[in-house]
């Protein structure tokens, strides 16, 4: 990791000193409860947000959603707070809450007036402190969590096939679990399990204290010292993530759904995450800004625009987790366009990147993107306390978030080809996903 140091009195050509995209402060309270404090004086408001280094990915096998079920319980009641309490009172003073779950970790936040911020500070270390969890909520809530599955992912055919293929491209791993947990496993669940589970992560030197907005470090300091430093540290679990087995051929998967209009092609590879493979994952960030970050960018330029084979294309790459990261890609053909031609064209996009690499317009036009969204971000009150805490909750340092917008200047061309070749082209790793109406026959095999 670079570091920033004064030049010595007179120093001639000294490089500038690197500016910081947001400015924050950190300390570490002796509990072990990591503390990072944006400063954004625009208003007199804050985002307080807490994330626990835990996820799906740290369930046991069998206990699926556990991560996600325990998130929900943890608004049940707590020695201090009755249950519903804590949001009740966020909202009478004016504020709202609400938590997520992924794979890695789980946040809580409440955005709330800087005046109200040690009352919220207070029910929140509450619960960090022990929860109630009574019977009835637990099974109360268990029946809202089995709904919830039902209607985001079982009633809707895209959720449930992008399920299936995750299980399929992260083969006995962790991730292939999806973290609201598989239905069968979800219905087993007790309160014991999520009590026992609570207890095994829930504590503050597995937790991260993100505040962003009116308020600086010296004025925060007192306040999660006397707040959050009275509660003690616990032993934390630590997940071995297991080394994914490498596919013996390609996974291609064809689901036919009655309730589907529109054909779709979906594709997902694994690649390194930010944490696995700094260089690796700045170089795909780039390379995802030229290949999808707007509609004039090649893939929608070449398939929707040129070749006019798809009404929609897009890719993404999703860089913080604390393993592997993945790469996808969207597409939605044309009107008279088999899916099995887009997927062709898609594929020869990817070769073409790979063997041809990107130009210097591009790489500085993708650039200059990039680095703009850095600097709007500093505008948003929640945004940067999520893009810390995530972060940091998936393995990178404060430092790769400040001075993000040089690491993406550093990244060069051949950088960019390699990464292309490497993970989009050579990748074996990699499952693509045809969703058809119920009438259209199955494709053939894209070459």
């Amino acid at each position: 990791m670079l570091a920033t140091f004064a030049s010595p009195a007179g120093a001639k050509n000294a490089p500038p000193p690197r500016e910081k995209v947001f400015g924050a402060e950190t300390f570490t309270l002796p509990n072990g409860l990591e503390v990072v404090v944006i400063p954004n004086t625009r208003a007199p408001v804050v985002t307080h947000m807490v994330w626990y280094k835990v996820g799906a990915a740290d369930e046991t096998p069998g206990k699926s959603g556990l991560a996600h079920f325990l998130e929900h319980l943890m608004f049940k009641g707590s020695a201090n707070v009755p249950p519903g309490e804590l949001s009740r009172r966020v909202r009478a003073l004016g504020g709202n809450d609400n938590a997520f779950t992924t794979q890695d970790y789980t946040a809580y936040f409440q955005n709330i007036a800087v005046k109200n911020l040690r009352e919220v500070m207070t029910m929140e270390a509450d619960r960090m402190k022990g929860i109630l969890m009574p019977q009835e909520e637990f099974a109360s809530e268990h029946k809202v969590i089995l709904e919830e599955r039902r209607q985001n992912t079982e009633s809707d055919p895209h959720a449930y096939f992008g399920e299936q293929l995750r299980y399929a491209l992260f083969p006995a791993h962790p991730y292939a679990t999806p973290v609201i947990g598989w239905k069968s496993e979800i219905e087993k669940l007790t309160r014991d399990d999520a009590m026992s589970f609570y207890k095994a992560w829930y504590a503050p030197n597995n937790a991260i204290l993100v505040v962003a907005g009116d308020i600086t470090a010296a004025a925060l300091k007192p306040l999660a010292e006397d707040i959050y430093g009275p509660i003690p540290a616990r032993p934390v679990p630590k997940t071995a993530f297991p080394t994914v087995a490498e596919f013996p051929g390609e996974a291609r998967y064809i689901m036919r759904d009655p309730s589907i209009r529109q054909p779709m092609v979906f594709w997902m590879a694994r690649a390194p995450g930010g944490s696995q493979n700094k260089q690796d994952s700045l170089a795909l960030q780039v390379l995802m800004e030229i290949m999808s970050g707007n509609a004039t960018t090649r893939l929608y330029k070449s398939l929707v625009v040129e070749q006019k084979l798809a009404t929609s294309a897009s890719m993404g790459y999703s860089e913080q987790s604390r393993d592997l990261g993945t790469v996808s890609a969207s597409l939605v053909p044309a009107s008279g366009v088999t899916p099995e031609k887009l997927e062709t064209a898609f594929y020869a996009e990817l070769e073409r990147v790979g063997r041809d690499g990107v130009s210097d317009a591009e790489l500085a036009e993708a650039k200059t993107r990039m680095k703009d969204s850095a600097a709007y971000a500093r505008d948003s009150l929640s945004g940067p306390p999520r893009i810390v805490g995530q972060a940091l909750a998936t393995g990178l340092t404060l430092d790769d978030v400040e001075y993000w917008p040089y690491d993406i200047d550093a990244v060069t061309a051949a950088q960019v080809k390699d990464a292309a070749f490497r993970h989009l082209v050579q990748n074996k790793a990699r499952v693509t996903g045809i969703i058809l109406p119920q009438d259209i026959p199955a494709p053939e095999k894209a070459q």
